[in-house]
C-alpha cells in the first residue's frame, strides 16, 4: 500500500508539472506570432524555458530520491551493499541538484543587467521591491500587479497587526501569508535573482510590506491629516507673504530707477556714438526689473510647490517630479562639465601655445617691416601679407589639433554639419578664393605698392588699398574704383612710379607743325617749353623725336623726365601751356592736323600781343583778266 501511495504521489506531481509546462509552451507558441518587443524579453523567455526544464527534472529527481530513501529504510541492516548502492544514487541526485542550482545562477547573472524588473507598489505608488521572474503561468508583471493589489487590501482589516504577516517555507519556496490568504510566493528563482535564500528573501519582503502598511495607517490617521493640512496652510501663507514683499521690493526698485534718470543714469556711449540715451536706458532697466521680478516669483512658487506637495503622501511623487525637472538637468550639466574638464584643459593649453607662437611670428614680421631685421631676398612689404598667411595656417592647425576635444565632434550629426558647411564654403567662395590667390600672387610679384600711380586695364590712378580680395585705385578725378584681384591678374598693368624716383619717368606729348617751319627751330622751341615746366628734371635733358612725316605736317614729340609720377596731369597741363607760349614767342603757328590756310587776306593765328605793333594783315591778291 505504501508503495502504491508513493507511485500515485509521483504520478500526481508529474501530471501537475506537465500541465504547467504545457501551459507555458502554449503561451510561448502564441507569443511567436507576436512581434518581438526587445532582445531582453526574448532572453527572458529562453531563460524561463530552461528554468522550467530544470524544475521538471528536479521534481523527477526528488521523486526518485524519495523512493530511494524509502528503499533504504525498508532494507534496514539486512543488505549493507545494496544500501550503499542506493545511497550512492542519492548522492548522485544531490550532485545533479547542485549543478542545476549553479546553472540557474549562471543564467540569472547573464540576464541581470538587461532584464526589466516590475515594481510592487505601495499605497502611495512607492516601490516596495521588484519582481523579475514568472511563476507558473503568471508573468513577472502579472505577479507584481497581483501582489500590489493584495498588499493594498491589508489595512482594510481592522484586526491587522504587523505580526499578522507570517512566512511559511516548503521545499523550494516560501509563502508570505496573512491568515489564510497568501500575499505572495517567493520561488527559488526569485531568491537566486536577489542572491539570497527563499526564506531570507521572503522575510525581507514581509518586513517591507509590514512597514509600508504601518506607515500608511499612520499617514491616513485623522490627526496626521489635520497636522498636514495645517502645515499646508502655513506654507501657502508664507508663499503669499513672500510674493507680496517681492512685488513691493520691485516696485520700490522701479521708482528708484526712474528717479535716477539724467542723474546717475546718463545713457551709454561708445566713444562718440550714443548707444542709449538716458530715457532709453531707464526703459531698458525697467524691463529688466520687470522680467527679474516675475522670474523670482515663479522661482519661489516652483520651490514652494514641491514643499507643499511633499506634505501629503499622495502627492509626494509630484514633489519628486517637480524637483527632478530642475535637478536632473543640473546634475546632467554638472556631470557633463566634470567629465569634459580634461578635454577643456587640453583645449586651453593648445590655444595658449598657439597664441604665443603667433605673438612670436608677429614680432618677427614687425621687425622686418621696420627694417630692424633684414633677410636676403625678402622685402619689407612682404612681411604683413606673409604674417597673415602664416596666421591663417597656424589657426587652421590649431583648430585641427583641438577638433578631437570638442564635444560631439565624433557624432554623425556634427560630422554631417561640418561637411555641409564645407560644401557651402567651397561653392560659395569659389570667386573669393580666386581673388585671394590672385592677391597673394600680386603681393609677391610686387607689381605695385600703396601710393603708386598705375594703369590697370582702362583704370588710371593711384593705388590706395591692397586687400586679399580687391585693389582700390583713386583716379585723378578723385573717383575710387575697386578692381577684383583676379581682374588685375588678367589685365595688363602699367606702374608709373616704380622707377620714377631713381631713373625718372618720361612724359611725352606730340605737336604737329607744317613744313614751312624748320625742324631745328621747332626742336629748340619744344625743348625750351619743357625746360620752363615745373617738376621736369634738368638732367637728363628733354629731347624731341619726329614721329612721322605726314602730307601736310610733321609730328614732333617732346620727351621730358619727371620724378613725381602722381602729378602727371599738372605737369602735362603746364607743359602744354609752355609749348603754346614759346611757339607764339617765336612766331610758330600751331595748326590743327588737317587745317589749310589761305594766307592772302587772312590774319595770323598768333595772338595779337605776340605780333609786332605795325603788323598788318596782307591784302587779298586778285588777278583780273584783260579783255
Amino acid at each position: 500500500m505504501k508503495k502504491m501511495a508513493r507511485i500515485l504521489l509521483a504520478f500526481t506531481m508529474l501530471f501537475t508539472v506537465t500541465i504547467s509546462i504545457a501551459q507555458t509552451d502554449s503561451t510561448a507558441t502564441d507569443s511567436i506570432a507576436k512581434p518581438a518587443i526587445d532582445s531582453s524579453e526574448v532572453a527572458q523567455k529562453s531563460f524561463q524555458k530552461k528554468l522550467e526544464n530544470l524544475e521538471r527534472q528536479r521534481l523527477i529527481d526528488s521523486i526518485k530520491k524519495a523512493e530511494l530513501e524509502a528503499q533504504i529504510k525498508d532494507l534496514k541492516n539486512s543488505d549493507p551493499d545494496q544500501k550503499d548502492k542506493l545511497q550512492a544514487q542519492i548522492n548522485a541526485l544531490n550532485a545533479q541538484e547542485t549543478d542545476r542550482l549553479a546553472q540557474k545562477k549562471k543564467e540569472i547573472e547573464a540576464l541581470r543587467n538587461s532584464t526589466k524588473g516590475y515594481p510592487v507598489l505601495g499605497f502611495f505608488d512607492d516601490t516596495l521591491f521588484n519582481v523579475y521572474t514568472k511563476l507558473g503561468s503568471f508573468s513577472a508583471q502579472e505577479r507584481a500587479d497581483a501582489i500590489s493589489r493584495r498588499v493594498k487590501t491589508l489595512p482594510n482589516n481592522f484586526r491587522y497587526t504587523s505580526d499578522s504577516l507570517t512566512v511559511h517555507t516548503v521545499e523550494n519556496s516560501s509563502d508570505i501569508t496573512y491568515g489564510e490568504q497568501i500575499i505572495m510566493s517567493v520561488s527559488q528563482s526569485d531568491a537566486l535573482w536577489e542572491n539570497s535564500s527563499t526564506e531570507n528573501l521572503a522575510t525581507a519582503y514581509r518586513d517591507k510590506i509590514a512597514t509600508s502598511v504601518t506607515e500608511y495607517k499612520e499617514e491616513v490617521n485623522i490627526w496626521t491629516l489635520v497636522k498636514e493640512i495645517g502645515l499646508a496652510i502655513l506654507v501657502l501663507i508664507a508663499i503669499w507673504f513672500l510674493i507680496k514683499y517681492i512685488i513691493k521690493f520691485f516696485k520700490w526698485s522701479a521708482k528708484k530707477i526712474e528717479s535716477q534718470e539724467d542723474k546717475r543714469i546718463k545713457g551709454v556711449k561708445l566713444k562718440d556714438y550714443t548707444l542709449f540715451d538716458a530715457k532709453r536706458q531707464v526703459a531698458a532697466l525697467l524691463l529688466v526689473n520687470k522680467v527679474l521680478k516675475w522670474f523670482i516669483i515663479l522661482l519661489a512658487i516652483y520651490i514652494a510647490l514641491p514643499i507643499l506637495f511633499g506634505i501629503f503622501p499622495w502627492t509626494r511623487n509630484f514633489a519628486d517630479t517637480l524637483f527632478g525637472y530642475v535637478l536632473n538637468p543640473v546634475k546632467s550639466i554638472l556631470a557633463s562639465i566634470w567629465n569634459y574638464l580634461p578635454n577643456l584643459i587640453a583645449i586651453i593649453v593648445i590655444v595658449l601655445v598657439f597664441r604665443y607662437v603667433l605673438k612670436g611670428i608677429r614680432f618677427l614680421s614687425m621687425e622686418i617691416m621696420r627694417g630692424n631685421l633684414k633677410i636676403n631676398g625678402f622685402y619689407p612689404d612682404w612681411a604683413r601679407p606673409t604674417y597673415q598667411i602664416v596666421r591663417v595656417l597656424v589657426i587652421a592647425f590649431m583648430i585641427v589639433s583641438i577638433w578631437g576635444y570638442i564635444p560631439g565632434s565624433d557624432s554623425p550629426v556634427f560630422q554631417g554639419i561640418s561637411v555641409f558647411l564645407g560644401f557651402l564654403f567651397t561653392f560659395g567662395s569659389a570667386g573669393s578664393l580666386s581673388n585671394i590667390i590672385a592677391g597673394l600672387v600680386l603681393t609677391y610679384m610686387r607689381l605695385f605698392k600703396i601710393g603708386d600711380r598705375v594703369k590697370i586695364g582702362e583704370v588710371f590712378g593711384d593705388v590706395i588699398e591692397k586687400s586679399s580680395l580687391v585693389t582700390r585705385v583713386r583716379t585723378p578725378k578723385n573717383e575710387i574704383i575697386s578692381i577684383p584681384n583676379s581682374t588685375v591678374m588678367s589685365s595688363h598693368t602699367i606702374n608709373y612710379s616704380s622707377d620714377a624716383p631713381e631713373k625718372g619717368l618720361i612724359i611725352h606729348t606730340t605737336v604737329t607743325i607744317g613744313y614751312d617751319i624748320p625742324w631745328k627751330k621747332m626742336h629748340a622751341a619744344l625743348i625750351e617749353a619743357a625746360t620752363r615746366t615745373d617738376l621736369v628734371m634738368k638732367a637728363p635733358e628733354p629731347f624731341v623725336l619726329q614721329t612721322s612725316l605726314e602730307d601736310f605736317y610733321v609730328a614732333y614729340q617732346i620727351n621730358a623726365y619727371i620724378q613725381e609720377a602722381n602729378k602727371q596731369a599738372t605737369i602735362y597741363s603746364n607743359l602744354h601751356q609752355n609749348i603754346q607760349d614759346v611757339c607764339n614767342e617765336q612766331g610758330i603757328e600751331i595748326l590743327s592736323p588737317h587745317y589749310r590756310a589761305a594766307r592772302d587776306g587772312n590774319m595770323s593765328t598768333i595772338p595779337e600781343n605776340y605780333l609786332p605793333k605795325d603788323y598788318k594783315a596782307p591784302s587779298f591778291t586778285i588777278k583780273q583778266e584783260k579783255k
